[in-house]
C-alpha cells in the first residue's frame, strides 16, 4: 500500500508521521534537533521509518516554524546562522520597512520574515546570499535539490499577497527582490527526490517532495476541518483560535490575519491566556482531579481575566491590560472553576470578534493541545460558545503535513492546498 510522509520540524525536536491512502497512521517517530545539524536530523528522522514503509512512500511534505528563516549562497549553504521565529533583531529595520510597506502591513513587525531579510542586508558577507528561504523551504531542498521555492503559508510574513497570489509591486521593485523565493500552493509537487538522496534514505526514486506549510497550519490540518464555520482552538501555554472562513479577515492591531486555505481562508488570533496560567497555580494532577468535581453546567460566580503578566493581544489589544484573578476563594476547586470559565469567556470573545469583522460564523470547534484532554473544561467551553466542542482525533502537526502531501498526489482530493 502507498505511504505518505509528513515531517514537522521545530526548534528542538522533529516529528514524522507516515499515513496510507485512507489517512490511517502507519508510523510515528521523533528525534531531537542538534544545533546546526538540520540536514542530519532530517535524514535521521526519515531513516527511522521501517524500510518496508519507506520504499512505499509516494510523496512527502515538510512544515517548519513560521518566520524561521535563513540566507543561502548559490550552493544552498547557509551564509549566516538561521534567525528563529521569535528573533527580534529585525526591530532595527522597522523604520525602513515602514517606508516601503503599506501602513499596518503584516510584515511591519520585528519578527516578520521580511524584517529579518532586511536585517540580513546590513550584515557583512550579505553579498554571498542568493536565496532567502524559510526553514521548511531549505529542508525540502535537501531532498529535491531545488533552491528558491516556498509556499504561500510560509511566505505570508515575507510580504507575499495571498489574495492576488503574487508579490506586491513595492516588494518586486525592492533592491532585494532577486532573493525572494518562488511561491507555490502548499502541497504542490516540487520535484522528485534526488537519486543520491533516495539511495541514501532507502526511498523510491519517484518519491515526490511537495511544497510545505507552517507548523501552526499543519496542526490545523491534522483536525481535517474543511467546512467553513468550523474552527480549531489550541489550548496550549497560550490560547490560539483558527476559524475556517469563506471571507478573509485582517486586523493587524489585534494580530488577526488570514492564510489562504485553498478556496477558503484560515482566520486566526492568539491570546496571552491559556494553560501557562493554570500551571502557575496547579499541577497537572491537581488540574485533572479538581476538574472532576466541577459541575460544568453551573456558572462560576467569579469574573476572571486570567493572565500571568499585564498585556493582551486578542480579543483585546491592550499592552497594559492587568490580570484579573481576584477575589481568590479559599477552596482550590472554586478558584480553578473561575479560571477555566475565564479562559472559556476569552475564547468565546475571540470567535465573536472574528465574526464581527466579517468571518464566517462559528458552527463547531475542535480542540487541540494539552487542554483538549480536560472534558469538564470542554463542557464549560461548549456552554459559552454555544456550538459543539469536539476533540481532534489527530493533533500532531506532522499528521497534518502528511495529509497535505497525500491531498495532491493521492487518490483523495481535498480542499487543503488546492485552488
Amino acid at each position: 500500500m502507498t505511504a505518505y510522509l509528513g515531517i514537522d520540524f521545530g526548534t528542538s525536536g522533529a516529528r514524522l508521521v507516515a499515513i496510507d491512502t485512507e489517512l490511517h497512521v502507519l508510523w510515528r517517530s521523533n528525534v531531537s534537533i542538534e544545533p546546526g545539524r538540520w540536514r542530519e536530523t532530517l535524514f535521521a528522522l526519515i531513516r527511522s521509518v521501517p524500510a518496508d514503509i519507506r520504499v512505499r512512500v509516494s510523496s512527502m511534505a515538510i512544515d517548519g516554524t513560521s518566520s524561521t528563516v535563513l540566507l543561502c549562497d548559490r550552493s544552498g549553504a547557509m551564509v549566516f546562522e538561521p534567525l528563529w521565529y521569535h528573533d527580534k533583531r529585525g526591530e532595527v529595520m522597522l523604520e525602513e520597512l515602514g517606508s516601503i510597506a503599506p501602513p499596518g502591513h503584516i510584515t511591519i513587525n520585528a519578527t516578520s520574515s521580511l524584517a529579518k531579510l532586511l536585517w540580513f542586508t546590513q550584515q557583512p558577507g550579505f553579498e554571498a546570499g542568493q536565496y532567502f528561504l524559510h526553514q521548511a523551504d531549505w529542508l525540502a531542498a535537501q531532498l529535491h535539490g531545488k533552491l528558491g521555492v516556498s509556499d504561500y503559508h510560509n511566505a505570508l510574513k515575507l510580504g507575499y499577497d495571498v489574495q492576488s497570489l503574487g508579490y506586491p509591486d513595492w516588494l518586486v521593485n525592492s533592491p532585494y527582490s532577486s532573493l525572494l523565493p518562488q511561491v507555490l500552493t502548499p502541497g504542490t509537487p516540487v520535484g522528485v527526490i534526488l537519486p543520491a538522496v533516495a539511495r541514501e534514505l532507502g526511498l523510491a526514486n519517484d518519491c515526490v517532495v511537495c511544497a510545505g506549510t507552517t507548523d501552526s497550519i499543519a496542526a490545523f490540518m491534522a483536525s481535517r476541518v474543511e467546512t467553513p464555520g468550523f474552527a480549531v482552538t489550541s489550548l496550549g501555554s497560550t490560547l490560539v483560535v483558527k476559524l475556517l472562513s469563506r471571507i478573509p479577515v485582517d486586523d493587524v492591531s489585534l494580530g488577526i490575519y488570514s492564510h489562504r486555505f485553498g478556496d477558503l481562508w484560515l482566520v486566526g488570533g492568539a491570546s496571552n491566556t491559556g494553560g501557562a496560567v493554570l500551571r502557575a497555580f496547579f499541577s497537572d494532577r491537581e488540574l485533572s482531579e479538581l476538574s472532576q468535581s466541577i459541575n460544568p453546567q453551573i456558572p462560576s460566580q467569579l469574573d476572571y481575566y486570567p493572565l500571568l503578566t499585564p498585556g493582551e493581544r486578542f480579543p483585546i489589544n491592550d499592552p497594559n491590560l492587568a490580570p484579573r484573578l481576584s477575589p481568590r476563594p479559599d477552596r482550590p476547586i472554586e478558584f480553578l472553576h473561575g479560571l477555566l470559565e475565564g479562559i472559556a469567556k476569552i475564547e468565546t470573545q475571540g470567535y465573536q470578534r472574528l465574526s464581527q469583522l466579517g468571518a464566517t460564523p462559528l458552527t463547531g470547534v475542535y480542540t487541540a493541545g494539552g487542554g483538549a484532554k480536560n472534558l469538564i473544561w470542554s463542557q464549560i467551553r461548549q456552554r459559552y460558545l454555544g456550538v459543539p466542542v469536539l476533540l481532534s482525533q489527530e493533533q500532531d502537526a506532522a499528521y497534518g503535513t502528511a495529509v497535505l502531501a497525500q491531498a495532491h498526489t493521492g487518490s483523495r482530493k481535498s480542499r487543503i492546498g488546492c485552488e
